[in-house]
């Protein structure tokens, strides 16, 4: 008899946990394949430090040859799902189209940026879920503090003024950590007099980090404030433009950088499957199992779960619950050919973590609350546990980063039309790191502990 085949769409925290899980259970009695845009597995946490040149490229992403063993891995973007011919279509790198056949199918195909009907967002902002666009904002903001050293002074105001639209994770996590870079950096640039690096933090919610505790929100608030972010909540941008953006308070910032960093969607992939949506997310039953479709399971951000814990609801999207997902489909995906017990997708928070950069987080592992330093231990010691590869080098680029002066160059490896704000094209829409949000919630540590969030 033929081997059965197992086909993983998306190699972000729920199809990567998916694919080690399988390969490790039944990775001897069957095929599994991983269809993913890109060779890697992204920590979508860390990104931020890669902006702020804490972090190489490199050691956020994870080699999904060498930590898969006995997974095939195709390169490549779904395009359609025929669940009739059980069959999965695909464009790889080269533009050319071919078919996956499969008998099982895990869908964990993540999450793109979330776009809303403001004039000129598409066209001046820049979102912040993946490399290629954390790299991008690394180099345009080195230029835009360079260019301004040799402008007149409104000039180089507006290039030293950088917005972040949206206070949950990912934005929160970038401005906090820019903005550190950003004051190095201007230490050693002969910047006009009076001009100095300016971060603004919008968001239209009532405080920081609404989704989160009180106490992490405060903690935050207070770190960014003290160090001259210009938190404000309430409040979100109107109108972008070449020159600026307009704020909903009637207020024009003049600015060459505008960073949106308001949540995310469901791909859309899942909307062609055919198959109810909830939030525009794919409906599945408590085992991660697609009603009606006993051969199609999906987790992470592109599937609506039902929340155990709390009836009536949905797990976030974060990737605290899409590394659990993916460990949980991927058990039931076995069980589905006698391997084990399939079981339900239950979990509780063990909590959640925020680096804000150098000695400032803010964590409430297990329920307590912590501030500065002994929340950053906690946060860098749970990133180190929480990622699949790379703990080395990510501690030796962290302990470099506290005894020696940032590098501020430019690299030149990524353009602005490469890292369009609307990431469903079909270049950069499916390459699931999530955070993400899949952009940023980070967990409690422990090695299992979760794009918004870790593993």
């Amino acid at each position: 008899m033929s081997r059965p085949r197992i086909v993983i769409v998306g190699a972000g925290f729920a199809g990567y946990r998916a694919a080690r899980t399988l390969s490790r259970r039944i990775g001897h009695h069957a095929d599994v394949t991983l269809l993913n845009a890109t060779d890697y597995f992204l920590y979508l946490p860390l990104l931020p430090q890669v902006s702020a040149g804490i972090l190489e490229p490199r050691r956020v992403t994870v080699s999904l040859t060498r930590t898969l063993r006995g997974v095939r891995l195709v390169l490549g973007v779904a395009d359609r799902i025929d669940l009739a011919g059980r069959a999965v279509r695909y464009t790889d790198p080269e533009g050319r189209t071919a078919t996956l056949g499969y008998d099982r199918l895990v869908l964990a195909v993540g999450s793109v940026n979330k776009l809303l009907p403001v004039p000129g967002v598409a066209e001046y902002a820049h979102g912040f879920r993946g490399l290629p666009e954390a790299l991008y904002l690394r180099d345009h903001v080195t230029r835009q503090l360079e260019l301004a050293a040799d402008d007149d002074p409104r000039g180089a105001a507006a290039r030293c003024t950088f917005v972040v639209v949206g206070a949950g994770y990912t934005g929160t996590e970038v401005a906090a950590h820019m903005q550190r870079s950003t004051a190095e950096l201007a230490r050693r640039q002969a910047l006009p007099d009076g001009v100095q690096p300016r971060w603004l933090l919008l968001d239209i919610a009532p405080r920081v980090l609404p989704e989160l505790d009180e106490h992490l929100s405060r903690t935050a608030d207070r770190v960014l404030r003290r160090r001259g972010v210009d938190v404000r909540m309430g409040t979100s941008v109107q109108e972008a433009t070449h020159d600026g953006v307009r704020l909903t308070d009637g207020e024009f910032v003049e600015t060459r950088t505008l960073v949106w960093c308001v949540g995310v969607r469901p791909d859309p992939l899942v909307k062609d499957v055919g198959r109810p949506l909830e939030r525009g997310r794919l409906i599945v039953d408590p085992h991660l199992q697609v009603p009606g479709q006993p051969d199609v399971f999906a987790c992470g951000d592109a599937a609506a779960v039902p929340d155990l814990e709390r009836p009536g609801e949905l797990t976030p999207m974060t990737a605290q619950h899409a590394w659990r997902q993916g460990a949980v489909a991927a058990g039931n995906v076995a069980a589905s050919f006698g391997v084990g017990q399939r079981r339900p997708y239950r979990h509780r928070d063990l909590g959640f973590v925020v680096d804000l950069g150098g000695t400032r987080a803010a964590a409430d592992p297990l329920g307590v609350p912590l501030s500065g330093l002994p929340a950053a231990a906690v946060t860098r010691g749970y990133h180190l546990a929480a990622m699949p590869g790379n703990r080395v080098r990510v501690a030796a680029d962290w302990l470099l980063d506290t005894v020696l002066p940032p590098q501020a160059v430019q690299l030149g490896l990524v353009r602005s039309w490469s890292v369009p704000l609307d990431t469903s094209s079909p270049e950069l829409a499916r390459v699931p790191g999530g955070p993400g949000p899949s952009t940023g919630s980070h967990s409690a540590p422990g090695p299992d502990t979760s794009t918004e969030g870790a593993p």
